[in-house]
């Protein structure tokens, strides 16, 4: 059965409240790619990520900011592209730590510098289901919907 746009948006937005990781890609400046799972809090226009600054994933974001993100699986499958930026532990606006420590159960404002929060593209690019979704699968472009 195919999904409208609201019926697939309704479904985008359970995702980002609800799962409790998003596969993250990002690549170097040459190109390699880096593909991991992270925690995430989504609070309502902005997803929040956290990793250490001197992995793969924190060094190619701190450099390009470029980012792909994925929620869901195969047949259910939101896709997000866009622009990451650093966000430092003492510049976070209120109740962002607290509430990402609290959706994760972990607090990497504990684990010492090395860790930094990114804060994720608010704009949606796809959400994807069957083949009969292929057409019309774009929920948003330059972060307005499109319903």
């Amino acid at each position: 059965m195919t999904r409208t746009l609201r019926e697939r948006h309704a479904g985008a937005m359970v995702r980002l409240r609800d799962d409790e990781d998003v596969w993250v890609a990002t690549a170097d400046g040459e190109g390699t790619p880096c593909l991991v799972p992270l925690s995430f809090w989504w609070d309502g226009l902005e997803l929040w990520l956290a990793t250490r600054r001197t992995n793969p994933t924190g060094r190619n974001m701190e450099a390009s900011g470029r980012v792909r993100l994925s929620l869901g699986h195969t047949r259910d499958l939101v896709l997000i592209d866009g622009t990451a930026r650093v966000a430092e532990f003492a510049r976070l606006p209120h109740g962002v730590g607290d509430a990402f420590a609290a959706k994760a159960v972990w607090d990497p404002r504990g684990d010492g510098p090395s860790y930094a929060f990114l804060r994720g593209p608010a704009a949606m690019g796809a959400g994807l289901g069957t083949v009969a979704e292929m057409r019309d699968r774009d929920l948003m472009k330059e972060g307005v919907w499109l319903f």
